[in-house]
């Protein structure tokens, strides 16, 4: 009967595992949206300096989207991760329900 407690902490891992999937898709259409926005600041800064050179560098705005971006980055790298280790869990799980299965049939057999 132990099967039955791993089986739900392994829905549990794989409820949270849902979750972070996503958070994972919100953070990807972000950081998509980011890039496009940095892509028209660029742009439309390079089209005012009217000579095509720009340092985006001085521009706040753009700056502060660089941050933004950087910050999703590491959000994503962070939630590849956690991703990944709820996915080794959930797979380590779904092994010991088996072989707890496995014994509690053998026992079963054996028993009576």
């Amino acid at each position: 009967m132990t099967f039955l407690a791993i089986d739900s902490q392994k829905n549990l891992f794989t409820l949270q595992k849902s979750q972070l999937q996503f958070e994972q898709t919100l953070v990807m259409n972000q950081a998509n949206w980011l890039a496009k926005e940095m892509s028209a600041r660029a742009e439309q800064l390079e089209a005012a300096s009217g000579n095509g050179q720009v340092d985006l560098d001085n521009d706040a705005y753009y700056v502060s989207l660089q941050k933004q971006e950087e910050y999703l980055t590491t959000r994503q790298n962070t939630l590849d991760t956690q991703i990944s280790l709820l996915d080794n869990e959930i797979s380590s799980m779904k092994t010991m329900v088996q072989n707890n299965i496995k014994s509690s049939c053998s026992l079963n057999l054996i028993g009576g």
